[in-house]
């Protein structure tokens, strides 16, 4: 456990990623962003993880920035704070850029930054009295470096209500809009958790993380000509691989595949 932070193995292949401020909601600072950049850093190059989950002690998941680290940069200078936020932004990047599916277990308050956090992972399950909000417009902020994967998840539509409004909005609409995979009772919410970790957990690790260069190459592109080239080649690269080959084996002789 570093300062800010809870590393959990609780199982082969897995991690979970704990925020650990539980007094301050689990807001972020500098240290805070240090601590999820350089761990994220180093799960991404554990070549056999194949699952994160990113989760919160205490009674939120996430309330965005720690108002005394606000303080603090209205008086740093211009400089100063492009350097604070490019932190946060390549933090968020690395969370989205991890080779494995990171699960997002969400509960409590999700604001401001902490809606950022939900939205750079793959699979979010939330309690069903979880609440969220694009609050930053009401301090006469802006909510930029979350901003290109909060599009991604919500639409264009729902954000710019959210953002331009500040409004709190429940786990039922961010599941309506798609932000929210599972909805369940804060009660079950482990259990949901553990339900999806195992099921990626089943499946092709390789594949898994192709998958996600997959999804993630793709988003957003034209189907052209080009594009479909790109996935003929994916497509014939997995089915030569020894995990390609093993599956289809595994799957004909009616026997577990061997990653299992």
């Amino acid at each position: 456990m570093t300062a800010t932070l809870e590393l959990r193995r609780p199982a082969p292949h897995v991690a979970e990623v704990w925020l650990n401020r539980p007094k301050l909601r689990n807001a972020f600072n500098e240290s805070l962003i240090a601590e999820l950049s350089a761990t994220f850093g180093a799960l991404a190059a554990e070549p056999d993880l194949r699952v994160v989950v990113l989760a919160g002690h205490g009674k939120a998941f996430c309330a965005g920035a720690d108002l005394h680290w606000m303080r603090g940069m209205a008086d740093f200078s211009w400089a100063e704070n492009q350097a604070d936020a490019q932190a946060l932004a390549d933090m968020l990047w690395t969370i989205y850029s991890c080779p494995v599916p990171v699960v997002g277990r969400i509960h409590g308050d999700c604001y401001a930054g902490g809606v950022g956090l939900a939205a750079v992972c793959d699979i979010l399950v939330a309690a069903d009295s979880a609440g969220f909000c694009l609050s930053e417009s009401r301090l006469g902020l802006l909510p930029a470096t979350i901003s290109p994967y909060v599009m991604q998840a919500l639409g264009l539509r729902a954000a710019q209500r959210y953002m331009f409004t500040a409004e709190r909005f429940s786990a039922g609409e961010a599941q309506r809009l798609g932000l929210v995979h599972e909805l369940c009772p804060a009660a079950e919410i482990d259990a949901r958790v553990q339900a999806l970790v195992t099921a990626v957990v089943a499946n092709g690790p390789a594949a898994v993380r192709a998958c996600k260069r997959l999804l993630q190459d793709l988003a957003g592109r034209e189907i052209s000509p080009e594009l479909r080239a790109d996935t003929a080649r994916r497509i014939a690269d997995i089915r030569c691989s020894p995990e390609g080959r093993e599956g289809v084996s595994a799957f004909l002789a009616k026997r577990p595949p061997d990653w299992l």
